[in-house]
């Protein structure tokens, strides 16, 4: 159990409420409650917490909006968006507001208790990361430095504002250049579960990232796309030459 335990949900269903409320508070994990999107914002203002647990469909204040007022003051606390609906435009949506992860109802307390297990994993992976050797706290590519332990990245001198999965994806790409990552190896080692089908996940990741760290997204200098495996990152040389 990490230092903070505190989770926060957002959710008008007073069954999903209390069912989370059960398994989570089995775990360990003290829950603050909100039941429509304004009073969610009013809580996450007032409390810090370690995830979010966001409903999409919800009174007074959509997730969507909620969503996106909480990652103007907040980059980096987690939120797992949980939605009824299961077009794609909604999950990318959520995504390129800043979501890190998606769930669509109905879904089992099972598969939603591993992907809150392993977004904790990763907090405590990247803690473990920002006390290692200081040699690997800074990772230069050309105008792109990335500092792990800070969680900063400049390019060109000017601070780029990413989500905490998009740090996670370029931290790992950077600090294994030249490694191809299939799709579903980015899945399991970033999020944290193994799960087919939700690949789109990570492709909307990497959109987003590239948006905000490429001159050109589609013709990209730093995220390769490596046809019929998935992604890797330049090695330093290619830059130079």
């Amino acid at each position: 159990m990490q230092k903070n335990n505190k989770i926060l949900i957002i959710e008008d269903d007073p069954n999903i409420s209390e069912l989370l409320e059960i398994h989570l508070g089995d775990l360990g994990y003290q829950l603050n409650q909100a039941a429509d999107g304004v009073a969610g914002v009013q809580k996450f203002e007032e409390g810090e917490y370690a995830l979010v647990i966001l409903d999409l469909m919800l009174p007074k204040l959509d997730g969507f909006e909620v969503c996106k007022q909480i990652r103007a003051q907040n980059t980096y606390t987690p939120i797992l968006m949980l939605t009824s609906k299961s077009e794609e435009l909604d999950k990318v949506l959520g995504l390129e507001l800043g979501a890190d992860d998606y769930i669509t109802k109905p879904f089992s307390i099972r598969e939603l208790m591993a992907r809150i297990k392993a977004i904790f994993r990763r907090i405590e992976a990247d803690k473990d990361k920002a006390t290692g050797d200081s040699k690997s706290k800074e990772l230069i590519f050309g105008d792109l430095k990335i500092y792990l332990e800070k969680r900063k990245v400049l390019l060109d001198k000017t601070p780029i504002d990413l989500t905490a999965k998009e740090f996670d994806l370029l931290a790992l790409f950077a600090s294994n250049p030249g490694r191809a990552y299939s799709r579903q190896e980015l899945l399991d080692i970033v999020w944290g579960y193994q799960f087919d089908g939700y690949e789109h996940t990570v492709n909307s990741h990497i959109n987003r990232l590239r948006s905000k760290i490429e001159q050109d997204p589609a013709n990209s200098k730093y995220i390769k796309t490596v046809w019929g495996i998935g992604y890797s990152f330049v090695e330093p040389e290619e830059l130079s030459s």
